[in-house]
């Protein structure tokens, strides 16, 4: 089992993603790249902490590389929003990637690289770390499966990026 973490946007949206995602094992939502220990939601939203809301990915490299898992990520969230995602504004949304040892760190340059590749304008995803991570309060887990299904703006955003990732990952989604 591999681990990866990343960044980009709001966690419930993110975690929806890759739970989606053949090869991924587990997800679990948190906060990471701050300067307070053991942070809560609210002091993360606040924007006071430094943290950036998160996903943990626990995921099978035989079944999906980590090369791929970037992809994914950049291809499902806006790499080109500085601090933010849509409406969530902050540094708190911002889109991140966490390698946990410079093979990852040489493979999170090389994804940003072919994002932006893709795109006209700059990919301002950052290479963070290393970092402590601190999981995310009980109800932010499996959120979308739970109440983001009765979440107003859960069913606006989450639904656009579950398409994108079946439309452009099709080989990669669980059926």
């Amino acid at each position: 089992m591999a681990e990866a973490i990343v960044a980009g946007g709001c966690f419930w949206c993110t975690e929806a993603v890759f739970r989606d995602v053949i090869g991924v094992e587990a997800v679990e939502s948190g906060y990471i790249g701050g300067t307070v220990a053991n942070p809560g939601y609210k002091a993360v939203c606040s924007g006071t902490t430094g943290h950036a809301e998160a996903i943990r990915i626990h995921y099978d490299p035989a079944r999906l590389a980590y090369a791929d898992l970037l992809d994914v990520f950049m291809a499902t969230h806006d790499p080109t929003q500085l601090n933010g995602q849509g409406h969530d504004i902050g540094t708190q949304y911002r889109s991140a990637i966490f390698p946990l040892d410079e093979e990852q760190r040489a493979e999170a340059a090389a994804a940003i690289a072919r994002a932006q590749a893709e795109r006209a304008a700059s990919v301002v995803t950052t290479i963070e770390g290393p970092a402590t991570w601190y999981p995310a309060e009980d109800y932010h887990q499996e959120y979308w499966q739970g109440e983001g299904q009765r979440n107003p703006y859960c069913l606006a955003v989450i639904p656009p990026k579950l398409a994108k990732l079946r439309k452009s990952f099709a080989n990669r989604v669980r059926a």
